[in-house]
C-alpha cells in the first residue's frame, strides 16, 4: 500500500469528521451555548432589576413608614387637644353647675333666714302684747315693772 492513497483516504475522512462535527455537533452546540449565555445574561440582569426594585421598595417602604409615623403623631396630638378641650369644659361646666347650685343654696338661705326673722318677730310682738298686757293687769310698780322687763328679756333670748 500506499502511504499517499492512505493519507489521502485519512484526509477525506477528516474532512468528513471535521464536516459532520462541524453540520451536526457544532451548529446545535454553538447555539445552545449562546442560548445559554442568553439565559444567564437575562437572568443577571433580572438579579439587577430586582435588586434595584427591593432598594426602591425598601426606600419607600421608609418613606411610608415616616408618613404613617408623623400621621399618627398628629392624630395622637389632636386626641390628646381634643382630651384637655373636654376636660377644660367639663372644668367649665362644673364651676357654673357649682355656681348654680350654691345660688340656689344661698337664696334657699336667705328664705329661710327671712321665715325666721318673720316667725321671730311674730313671736317678739305676741311677747310684747302678752308683756303689755301683764304690766296692765297688775298694779304699775317700779319693782314689778322691772321683773317683767328682765323676764320679757329672757323669754325673747
Amino acid at each position: 500500500m500506499n502511504i499517499t492513497v492512505t493519507l489521502i483516504g485519512q484526509m477525506v475522512a477528516f474532512a468528513l469528521l471535521i464536516w459532520f462535527v462541524n453540520r451536526v455537533l457544532w451548529g446545535p452546540l454553538s447555539k445552545l451555548m449562546a442560548d445559554r449565555q442568553a439565559r444567564i445574561a437575562d437572568g443577571l440582569a433580572a438579579g439587577e432589576r430586582g435588586k434595584q426594585e427591593l432598594e426602591q421598595a425598601a426606600k419607600r417602604t421608609t418613606q411610608e413608614l415616616d408618613a404613617a409615623k408623623s400621621k399618627a403623631s398628629e392624630i395622637i396630638a389632636q386626641a390628646e387637644k381634643r382630651a384637655s378641650e373636654i376636660v377644660e369644659e367639663a372644668r367649665v361646666n362644673a364651676r357654673a353647675e357649682g355656681s348654680r347650685i350654691l345660688t340656689g343654696a344661698k337664696a334657699e338661705i336667705d328664705q329661710q333666714v327671712n321665715r325666721a326673722k318673720e316667725s321671730l318677730r311674730e313671736q317678739v310682738t305676741q311677747l310684747a302684747v302678752a308683756g303689755a298686757e301683764k304690766i296692765l293687769h297688775r298694779e304699775i310698780d317700779a319693782k314689778t315693772h322691772a321683773e317683767l322687763l328682765t323676764q320679757l328679756k329672757q323669754e325673747i333670748h
